[in-house]
């Protein structure tokens, strides 16, 4: 299989896809059952300090259990309705039960993560180097979508990230393992001397310390050159998409804008392409 995949590379392409589906689907479990097991775990830790009487025994939930289900029926949903994007069009994106639509979200995260994922074999190759950027493509996908629903970027996610950018790192794979360690502790300190100076001056949160750690975890990924240009692309891409929502009636000033998608987003294109976007500019102006 070794030998197939590293001597045909269209086969190890359409083979990510494929396994992008799969994983795609599970980011969507993901995605929708973290936020909730951790509104509970915080339930059960303010129950302890208050001390208050427990309640009800909850029924096992995580990634797991119970079996994913209609949330309007409960029709708990079978192997053959669970095939992504093919059941979603099969069924015409609505339950099989009670006929109630499923959110389009669900095909297009699955479909978009078979894309990134085949874009990173066919960029990286076959090797570990390519098994680390689909764990690096995937964990920005999750944080994207639970940031933008909940407006929570999960320490369960963010810390393993930036763990594993400094463990694959000390082996010198994308960074040198100093840049590696420089851009984790820059990449926290700087949105934390943000967010502080404009809390200081406006007397409001701009944003919150979940930013801080993804920006962490990309430093520990790439190095710290690379944060100036994270920073950068994420600042313009929320500027132009906040300005747009507002301009075109979407989004009321002064509610805020989850700003980890644009993190990831920056950072997920630095990647792959932040040397060359850095030289080009540099080129552009003489430099």
């Amino acid at each position: 299989m070794q030998a197939l995949f590293a001597s045909s590379p269209t086969t190890l392409i359409i083979t990510a896809g494929i396994l992008g589906l799969l994983i795609g689907s599970f980011l969507n479990v993901v995605a929708w059952r973290l936020p909730i097991m951790m509104e509970n775990r915080w339930r059960e830790e303010c129950a302890a300090l208050t001390e208050s009487k427990p309640g009800k025994p909850t029924e096992t939930f995580n990634l797991m259990v119970p079996r994913s289900a209609c949330p309007s029926c409960g029709h708990q949903i079978s192997a053959l309705e669970n095939i992504p994007v093919i059941s979603y069009l099969f069924l015409r994106g609505k339950c099989h039960e009670c006929g109630t639509s499923i959110s389009v979200q669900y095909p297009l995260i699955e479909f978009a993560t078979a894309l990134l994922s085949a874009f990173v074999v066919w960029k990286l190759g076959f090797g570990w180097t390519a098994l680390a950027g689909l764990v690096f493509t995937w964990s920005l996908i999750v944080l994207s979508i639970i940031d933008l629903k909940t407006q929570l970027l999960p320490d369960s996610i963010t810390a393993p990230l930036l763990w594993l950018g400094l463990i694959i790192n000390s082996q010198d794979v994308f960074t040198h393992y100093h840049s590696s360690l420089m851009g984790a502790v820059f990449g926290y300190l700087s949105l934390w001397l943000v967010y502080h100076a404009f809390k200081l001056v406006t007397g409001k949160e701009g944003m919150g310390y979940g930013d801080f750690k993804l920006l962490a975890a990309l430093g520990a990924w790439m190095g710290w050159q690379i944060l100036p240009l994270i920073i950068i692309l994420s600042s313009l891409l929320g500027a132009s998409l906040g300005i747009t929502l507002i301009v075109l009636g979407k989004h009321k000033r002064g509610v805020p804008i989850p700003f980890g998608p644009f993190l990831a987003g920056a950072g997920w294109v630095a990647f792959f392409w932040g040397q060359q976007i850095s030289d080009m500019y540099l080129n552009s102006n003489g430099l």
